[in-house]
């Protein structure tokens, strides 16, 4: 390794910064380095500055998740509301990276909203403003319960700008402004700001990020005033004993819970990890369902009672992910209530951020493979520049495989076409697993999945689709019937031969079927004359080779007769008595080059499949000699 490309791994090991980055090409141009060298460099520095983009996305990620993972460890261990709506503000703005957040918080009582916490502000009379109901960008965010953002909120007319609020946000220097509500179930009890001094546009991961700010804010209020709520009541009802130990027994399955699910949320805990610990406190059974969360999911939040079940929808940025249902516990009380909310909205967050990831990469890498499939004229340098991101190796020749599940015996009719759609997505759930580990492309088509995969060193296509059907049958427990088409050499650099490699592989597919072979991977090579005609290129001379290659090579070097033999024994009828007539030598000659000819090809090559594959190379081979003798 050059002393240059080290320089890329200290720079990136320091985390240093952009400019940073420019200096060896630099230092190598003063230092009269030639061309080639000044370009590896520059391909070099490329290289270092994507794993920098990426590990930068990556921390990124990471700080999001570990905020929102550390506000929920608050809300479990609430005690001072103003200290967790304080840290929440600041965690917004230092993720978001704005100039200034606050949250402010409605006055039923006075019919407009106030301010209650900020961070990054600097001006006193922006710090006590106050808004009505349907005024500035805050006041129609309370008002009408939906997000608002502006890069430029004194040009922006959809706000009714008053002189109280123009001013304060003048006098602060405010210019891009984004909004979030803070609601509980229906009900907006306050606004989320993150806003900058410039004028900047807000993307939309970073409104979801701060809408979940906001839900944990609401929660935090919520909890402050359900812990008061019990509060009063263990006042009022002090004498009362047997209340008394309820009440207290109540609190404390919350408190356990919300320290279990902070618990396992720090330590990577599962959806199901949630359920069993929420299960334990409860009393009753809880499981994660996909369905179901219909009721729960109009009760805004909220756990609502179905029959004797009690359901939480869970759900994230207006998108129900599912519900948590509890058993056994009919008559629930309502801080047991909130404690199967507290760990529906988790649940959510868990969901998210193991979804983010994993579909992201997903997404971009069978969004790659469907425009080398349809839009082959692209823009190679940025097909290029898409797969080095995925850390795909467009140099190498790569095989495209077409999948599919072929499961023996069948389904009800009414059945038949949900299980086709399930077993769709799990397949396409393995294939991208798989493209992933190696360093390939995967994506959904035509009832099945197709993948581009490179070819390992000394690896041909026919032992990649059998390891690939191999490895997806494993991890399905499903017969997967793999065909594959020929190397495709650099396909990003002839990103046409993708689609014609993936009609081959298909039609390769579907003669495995035919052949009653499910549950194998093959390319063209390994099903003899039938794959010469399923091949788009028409390899004859591969054909050739593979069949009757050796004893080709055979009489080259010894200069024998073994072709000859061969056909003039097929054109007897493989009776050795006319083919000795037929080539003028005596009949132990004939023997002798028919018994080489089997230490050549092999013991069954007289069998009937055998030979009707060798008949045709042989007349193949003519033709070719034919045309290329003058």
């Amino acid at each position: 390794m050059s002393h240059e490309h080290v320089s890329y791994l200290e720079l990136l090991t320091k985390g240093a910064a952009t400019e940073a980055y420019d200096r060896p090409v630099l230092l190598a141009r003063a230092s009269g380095a030639g061309p080639e060298a000044l370009a590896e460099l520059e391909e070099a520095k490329q290289l270092a500055l994507r794993v920098r983009a990426e590990l930068e996305g990556r921390r990124r990620r990471e700080a999001e998740l570990s905020a929102l993972f550390a506000t929920a460890h608050d809300l479990a261990g609430l005690r001072d509301l103003d200290a967790v709506l304080r840290a929440i503000v600041q965690r917004a703005r230092a993720l978001l990276g704005t100039e200034c957040a606050y949250l402010s918080l409605n006055d039923p009582a006075a019919g407009d909203t106030y301010m209650r916490v900020t961070e990054g502000s600097v001006s006193a009379r922006f710090q006590q403003l106050r808004l009505g109901m349907g005024e500035g960008l805050g006041g129609l965010v309370a008002q009408t319960a939906r997000p608002y953002v502006t890069d430029d909120y004194f040009d922006d007319a959809r706000f009714q700008h008053t002189r109280t609020i123009d001013t304060a946000v003048r006098d602060e220097g405010l210019v891009a402004i984004l909004g979030v509500p803070l609601s509980l179930g229906s009900q907006v009890i306050g606004v989320l700001f993150a806003a900058d001094r410039r004028a900047r546009v807000f993307e939309r991961e970073q409104v979801a990020l701060l809408g979940s700010f906001a839900a944990h804010a609401a929660v935090a209020i919520d909890t402050a005033n359900l812990l008061a709520e019990t509060r009063s009541a263990l006042a009022e009802l002090e004498r009362a004993n047997d209340i008394i130990r309820e009440h207290s027994g109540v609190i404390e399955r919350a408190s356990e819970v919300h320290d279990r699910l902070s618990e396992l949320v720090l330590h990577g805990g599962g959806v199901h990890d949630v359920a069993h610990a929420v299960s334990e406190v409860l009393g009753g059974t809880v499981e994660f369902t996909e369905e179901g969360a219909g009721t729960a999911r109009r009760a805004g939040g909220h756990a609502v009672r179905e029959g004797e079940d009690w359901v939480a929808a869970v759900s994230a940025g207006g998108e129900t992910l599912g519900a948590l249902v509890l058993h056994g516990q009919p008559d629930l009380d309502p801080v047991d209530q909130r404690t199967l909310e507290r760990a529906a909205l988790v649940t959510s967050l868990l969901l998210l951020a193991r979804r983010s990831a994993g579909e992201a990469e997903q997404r971009v890498r069978g969004e790659l493979l469907d425009d080398l499939l349809d839009a082959p004229d692209r823009d190679r340098r940025l097909l290029k520049e898409r797969a080095a991101r995925l850390r795909t190796d467009s140099e190498a020749p790569h095989v495209v495989l077409a999948a599919r599940i072929d499961r023996a015996g069948g389904t009800a009719d009414q059945d038949t076409g949900g299980r086709e759609s399930a077993d769709r997505q799990r397949l396409w759930s393995a294939a991208t697993h798989l493209a992933a580990t190696r360093h390939g492309l995967a994506s959904a088509r035509d009832g099945g999945t197709v993948l581009l995969l490179p070819l390992g060193p000394g690896e041909s296509a026919a032992e990649l689709a059998r390891q690939t059907a191999r490895s997806l049958g494993g991890t399905l427990r499903e017969p997967v019937t793999v065909g594959a088409s020929a190397p495709v050499r650099a396909p990003l650099d002839h990103p046409g031969q993708v689609a014609a490699a993936y009609e081959e592989a298909r039609r390769c597919l579907d003669a495995l079927r035919l052949l009653h072979r499910a549950g194998q991977g093959a390319a063209a090579e390994d099903l003899g004359f039938l794959g010469l005609l399923l091949a788009d290129g028409r390899d004859i001379g591969g054909f050739v080779d593979r069949t009757v290659g050796q004893v080709v090579a055979y009489d080259r070097r010894r200069g024998t007769d073994l072709i000859r033999t061969m056909d003039a024994y097929f054109a007897s009828g493989m009776s050795p008595a006319r083919t000795k007539d037929e080539l003028h030598v005596h009949v132990n000659t004939v023997a002798q080059r028919l018994e080489r000819i089997g230490r050549l090809l092999g013991p069954d090559w007289q069998s009937p499949a055998r030979a009707l594959e060798i008949q045709l190379a042989l007349r193949l081979h003519a033709l070719a000699d034919a045309v290329t003798t003058p």
